[in-house]
């Protein structure tokens, strides 16, 4: 008898849809099988088109070239080195499987020239770019793209060959290369390097997500409309600069994370892999599933080997050729349901396996995650993923996807939900909580208070929601304006928490740390294709006259408590006190308590609840003059467990705070069990009114 897969042995209520994930497990094992039939087993041999099709110099010093484009009747290479002509010295011959192939002398093509492919079928002919291109540039004048020798006198050679990410807990911050800058244009990768990296370091995160790196003909679609799954994105600068912020991350002790399309593909035939070789089907579906609903995009067939050894090479490609640390996968919901899971509430079990699921894409992306894992066995992978679907970031040995993370993409619409719809007095402790922490056992997330979605416009981050315009006239230091002090402290307070009760990671998109205002605006028709609000403005935290400083001064101590605490993520969270009437939230992690007021008037003297029994230390205090706040409390005091001859026998003791208004603080135990028989309630060290806190 066949052991039962782990994941049916955790959760009982799988138990009779058994045989649909016992079958997607064999599904993935059939298909490893088929894949690598002639690789002697070994998928990460399968996974090598790279290396085969596309533009490569050969030792002999001769150049080769391969396209697979099994419905093209004729294809030739031209470029500047043909004068944009049919040459028949670049013309490729078409072998037995579909594949084209050229063999050019070694002075045929030189750094810098631009090509394409003239690619002609029955009844018709166009440019093309090709699949594998490395690089592709666009004209400034014409805005055309053309694909584009690379290939540096002087290549970039890695300073870290081998690299192991300290990733306990995954400290993510989401950042995208163009807007990264002060100025109003696109930013680059060595800007980037030399501007951005030094900061991230010192905020003490420990991993970078990039995004839009894959090559995208729109800059606006925030990258998320590729068009040249090989080639990192040019507008940003060169590979070798790529390879250099990211080797400079790693000497920084920084992993670095690449925000992977696979779910989709741009419409564009010129730049893209619409219709390569005039077929509608070479990679994407050429019936009615053909274009994505809501996207205006096209969906890859999944079912098709030549489409999994082009998707699955790009995941090796990217971690042999670049040494980014994992991806993080978008559009994951999109990939697994036929009818992209729009419109579907996923209110249980039943709606994940209701035929509704494509078969394929779960192929696809556990082996996907099988590949990475076993290129990079300590490669990270996140699933933006929002349906719920159990086993997603499950091992595939116990009947998962194999991702090692899922976005918690539940707790960014919660957060908006509170400040758009919840007066403060409604915010109650067992609702945060309960969101928080609710979440499959065997899976491990990431969770994050906002997406960069909500940076967009159209839309408004935490900050600009709580605050609104009045951040255009009250961040000056000394400016004592309500809705400035209540937004500042539940921003606080929301990063805190979300934060504290993670299970897996922690994702911060570029500039929210600190409170970035506005929204982010890509330059387009509508707004005259301006840059003003596509980039960061550093200078406002760098300014010592305005408030950004003091929400990026708690971002660090956040993340600098959390990171000191190894493998954060995976003490248990034990909850020592909720009380909605009174809206305190307390809960434990190893040896920190996290304390939460989150009442808008009423500060609490001598409040108790049960904790261990011993004696604790201030760490961190939301409400400290140094994070902005009023200073209310006195940190230097320690704070003693009385004890309770009904909760003794337990080691537990009643600690009793001080608590002001809309405000959290953590604790860390410095000595269990203290001698000392009782301690006096900590009073306000100063006259101020909780008035000051409305």
């Amino acid at each position: 008898m066949e052991k039962k897969l782990a994941i049916l042995r955790n959760d009982p209520w799988l138990e009779p849809y058994a045989p649909a994930i016992e079958g997607r497990h064999q599904d993935v094992i059939r298909k490893m099988e088929e894949l690598t039939a002639n690789t002697g087993g070994s998928l990460v041999k399968f996974a090598d088109a790279y290396k085969y099709f596309g533009l490569h110099r050969e030792k002999s010093g001769r150049w080769s070239f391969r396209e697979f484009a099994p419905n093209a009747t004729k294809i030739y290479l031209t470029g500047t080195m043909t004068g944009w002509k049919d040459d028949e010295r670049f013309a490729l011959h078409r072998l037995e499987d579909g594949t084209w192939e050229g063999k050019f002398p070694a002075g045929a093509l030189h750094d810098g020239d631009l090509f394409k492919l003239h690619v002609y079928w029955d009844g018709g002919d166009g440019e093309r770019l090709p699949a594998y291109a490395r690089r592709v540039v666009q004209d400034n004048d014409t805005k055309i793209f053309s694909a584009q020798v690379y290939e540096p006198e002087h290549p970039y050679r890695f300073k870290v060959r081998k690299f192991t990410p300290d990733t306990h807990p995954l400290l993510i911050y989401e950042a995208h290369i163009g807007m990264g800058e002060n100025k109003e244009g696109v930013g680059t990768y060595d800007e980037f390097r030399r501007n951005v990296l030094p900061r991230i370091a010192k905020d003490g995160y420990n991993t970078i997500q990039l995004m839009a790196i894959q090559e995208h003909p729109y800059y606006g679609s925030f990258g998320y409309h590729v068009s040249n799954f090989y080639a990192a994105s040019s507008r940003f600068g060169t590979p070798d600069d790529l390879k250099r912020l990211i080797d400079d991350a790693h000497e920084a002790g920084i992993a670095v994370i690449m925000d992977i399309v696979h779910s989709h593909a741009v419409k564009n035939e010129t730049e893209g892999l619409g219709r390569l070789d005039g077929s509608y089907d070479l990679y994407f579906y050429g019936d009615s599933r053909r274009e994505h609903p809501a996207w205006d995009s096209l969906c890859f067939d999944y079912g098709k080997n030549s489409v999994l050894h082009f998707l699955l090479s790009n995941c090796k490609f990217w971690l042999e050729e670049y040494k980014f640390d994992g991806f993080r996968f978008d559009g994951v919901t999109s990939m697994l349901y036929y009818n992209h899971g729009l419109g579907k509430a996923f209110g249980g079990y039943g709606d994940y396996y209701d035929g509704n699921q494509d078969t394929n894409a779960l192929v696809y992306l556990t082996l996907a995650n099988i590949l990475i894992h076993e290129v990079n066995p300590k490669a990270v992978t996140i699933a933006e993923e929002m349906s719920g679907m159990p086993g997603i970031a499950s091992r595939f040995e116990d009947g998962g996807m194999g991702f090692d993370y899922r976005l918690a993409m539940g707790i960014p619409d919660y957060w908006i939900k509170m400040i758009k719809e919840k007066k403060d007095e409604d915010w109650h402790p067992t609702s945060i909580f309960w969101e928080l922490t609710n979440r499959r056992s065997d899976e491990k997330t990431v969770s994050y208070c906002e997406s960069h979605d909500q940076a967009l416009v159209g839309d408004k981050t935490i900050i600009f929601r709580l605050i609104d315009k009045e951040m255009y006239w009250h961040m000056m230091v000394g400016d004592d304006n309500g809705t400035v002090a209540r937004g500042m402290a539940l921003h606080k307070m929301i990063r805190l928490v979300t934060l504290a009760s993670i299970n897996g990671g922690y994702l911060n998109f570029m500039g929210n740390e600190f409170g970035h205002p506005e929204w982010i605006d890509f330059p387009r028709e509508g707004n005259g294709w301006s840059y003003k609000y596509a980039r960061r403005q550093w200078d406002l935290v760098d300014r010592e006259d305005l408030k950004y400083k003091y929400l990026n001064a708690f971002d660090n101590a956040m993340i600098e408590l959390v990171s000191k605490t190894y493998d954060f993520q995976a003490l248990p969270v034990d909850k020592l006190w909720e009380k909605d009437d009174d809206q305190v939230l307390a809960f434990r992690r190893g040896d920190l308590i996290f304390v939460f007021n989150w009442n808008p008037t009423r500060s609490f003297s001598g409040y108790g609840f049960l904790a261990p029994a011993g004696e604790y230390e201030v760490v961190l205090n939301t409400d400290a003059t140094g994070f902005g706040g009023l200073g209310l409390s006195d940190d230097s005091v320690h704070h003693f467990t009385q004890p309770d001859p009904l909760y003794s026998p337990s080691g537990k003791g009643w600690l009793k705070m001080y608590l002001p208004a809309r405000s959290a603080q953590v604790l860390r135990m410095v000595r269990k069990r203290p001698v000392r028989k009782s301690a006096a309630t900590q009073k306000p060290k100063t006259e101020k009114t909780d008035k000051a806190k409305k």
